[in-house]
């Protein structure tokens, strides 16, 4: 559809701004532009669509030079949404929309067509300004503003759109409406779309392909994975990034890494005199958030939180929706469900277990409720006809110390295999199988960590930061079984 081979132009022909582009674009795809400020993007959508001059390379649509074309036979292929609109008049939401059926008429709207108010009709409902018909441009807001001339470039009905920052004025759910419409004219219509981005997680999202320019040159393009790398973005826009996927989509989405703040409060370490035991749960709260994964009823995953329950629960407990019941639990006892991963467990809070460890690289608290009235052998759990009952063994790791995700991930697995062997060295059967258990049937694993000083890239058994996961989690965790047994008379 449109190929750009060893494309250079600007405003000063001697210094041309953009520098030897070439990229080529079929039909039916998405292809967004990124760079910093300065980067040569706009200008690189002036010298494609000829508003500035090339001073080397060609522009070809659809096989045609674009010289070649007539400024309505051009028109007819190719509309531009420019990133600056100067209002010399002042004209109606629909008369600015209709500006973009021009190209179709024989002289200047004399022969306006069923097509043409239906393209006009359909634009505007497209982009949501419909109700504002006959209302003159210049009392609108910027964001509406920005649809109306959205809407007269979808109206003029071309085969490309060239787009300069679509979504600049819009709120976040006007964006996203705007781009859902966009992406579902590329999808569905076979529309083709070149647009500048400033914002590169909504690139990410709509796009089929990125080029990401630096100095008036490609500096990288392709899918936005191979783009937008971590090292790429350091590179163009000299700034720290974070790269993590988007929670739905396969999207990668970049997260700015700011400085250090001053007034940020420093960290301190978690100790065991911290947690403290209530009535109904377990408790840790602290000065200040730290990062967390785990599998706990509520806030599972990956975050940053400053308070931490474990609460008890009666072992016959059983609810439609456990997330919201545990949800409004918390309310109700005064802590901010945004801020708290909590877990339940059928074994009493005044048995949990909580022990630190420490050794020449860090220390680490751990604390568990450890209940086997459930224990399942997970090779024999398919064998099981029961429903599944509240867990019993719930298992916190608070680690003094930066985790990667990678360590998070590799202390979990460290942190699950220490318990088992718990649970081995104990002999707690699963007693349907009456073979060896190796949890319960709804086990939690909370791994959260200071991310202050020392680092642990790794926290695999073969580190030091897994060793002593794995010795704190076996021991803590025998303790807890212990503790069971005792109270049920086993020992």
């Amino acid at each position: 559809m449109l190929a750009v081979k060893q494309l250079s132009g600007g405003y000063d022909s001697k210094k041309p701004i953009v520098k030897d582009i070439s990229f080529t674009v079929d039909k039916g795809k998405f292809i967004g532009i990124l760079g910093p400020n300065g980067s040569g993007k706009s200008t690189l959508i002036k010298v494609i669509s000829g508003i500035l001059p090339a001073t080397s390379g060609t522009v070809q649509i659809d096989g045609k030079n674009l010289k070649d074309y007539s400024t309505k036979e051009l028109a007819r292929k190719m509309a531009v949404l420019p990133q600056l609109h100067a209002h010399a008049f002042s004209h109606s939401v629909r008369e600015t929309v209709s500006i973009g059926r021009y190209p179709h008429q024989s002289s200047w709207f004399s022969t306006w067509s069923k097509e043409d108010e239906e393209a006009v009709t359909e634009a505007m409902q497209q982009t949501g300004i419909a109700q504002y018909d006959n209302q003159n441009l210049e009392f609108l807001s910027g964001g509406e503003q920005q649809r109306t001339f959205v809407a007269q470039a979808l109206a003029q009905r071309s085969d490309l759109l060239l787009l300069d920052e679509p979504t600049n004025h819009l709120d976040i759910e006007h964006q996203r409406r705007l781009m859902d419409m966009i992406r579902h004219e590329v999808v569905h219509n076979g529309l083709t779309v070149v647009s500048i981005f400033h914002d590169i997680n909504l690139a990410s999202l709509y796009c089929d392909q990125l080029i990401l320019l630096e100095d008036g040159q490609i500096y990288s393009e392709g899918e936005p994975h191979e783009v937008l790398k971590e090292k790429h973005i350091r590179d163009v826009y000299r700034t720290e990034v974070s790269n993590y996927p988007h929670p739905v989509l396969p999207k990668p989405q970049i997260t700015l890494i700011p400085k250090p703040h001053n007034d940020i409060q420093k960290a301190t370490s978690i100790t065991a005199e911290q947690i403290k035991v209530r009535d109904e749960f377990v408790e840790l709260q602290t000065s200040f958030p730290l990062k967390t994964v785990s599998s706990a009823v509520h806030n599972a995953g990956f975050g940053w939180f400053q308070t931490f329950i474990n609460r008890a629960v009666d072992i016959k407990y059983m609810c439609e929706d456990a997330h919201e019941e545990l949800k409004r639990y918390l309310e109700k006892h005064g802590f901010s469900p945004s801020n708290t991963v909590a877990m339940m467990t059928a074994v009493a809070a005044k048995h949990v277990v909580i022990r630190e460890f420490s050794s020449t690289i860090s220390s680490i608290v751990v604390a568990v409720t450890a209940g086997v009235g459930n224990a399942v052998d997970v090779s024999k759990a398919y064998e099981r006809p029961e429903k599944p009952h509240i867990g019993t063994i719930n298992t916190w790791v608070f680690i003094n110390g930066t985790l990667t995700d990678e360590s998070f991930m590799q202390a979990m697995i460290t942190a699950t295999e220490a318990k088992t062997k718990a649970l081995v060295i104990e002999d707690i059967r699963d007693t349907i199988s009456n073979t060896v258990a190796t949890g319960t049937s709804t086990d939690s694993v909370l791994i959260a960590a200071t991310q202050k000083e020392p680092f642990f890239e790794y926290a695999g058994t073969i580190t030091g930061i897994g060793k002593l996961i794995g010795h704190g989690v076996f021991e803590t965790t025998r303790i807890a079984l212990q503790e069971y047994k005792r109270a049920k008379g086993m020992l």
